[in-house]
């Protein structure tokens, strides 16, 4: 019998975006479902209004919601703002959290 699948939510920064890639087919062929953020299809980080990106906050903590883990890619140690409060959010929600590289 196969095992369930786990539902992982993928965390991090986007100037990681070729390791967010890699890391999600890794995991998803490993058999888990992954949820992943958006990639932006603009460089301007400033490109989202307001509005915008306290939208896109909420819906990626939908997502975690809705995980039963969440992966941290945080390549050389590196875990911004975001990814902090994301991990602090998994955290009060009991979501295993697993990081790329040991911290």
């Amino acid at each position: 019998m196969d095992k369930k699948a786990k539902v992982i939510t993928m965390c991090g920064s986007l100037k990681f975006k070729e390791k967010f890639i890699e890391q999600s087919e890794k995991l998803e062929l490993e058999g888990n479902c992954v949820l992943s953020v958006i990639y932006p299809t603009h460089e301007d980080k400033d490109y989202y209004t307001y509005e915008q990106s306290k939208l896109l906050d909420k819906l990626h903590k939908q997502k975690i919601d809705m995980s039963d883990s969440i992966f941290v890619v945080n390549v050389d140690g590196y875990i911004g703002n975001s990814t902090k409060s994301e991990i602090e959010y998994a955290k009060a929600k009991n979501k295993e959290i697993l990081y790329l590289e040991k911290i």
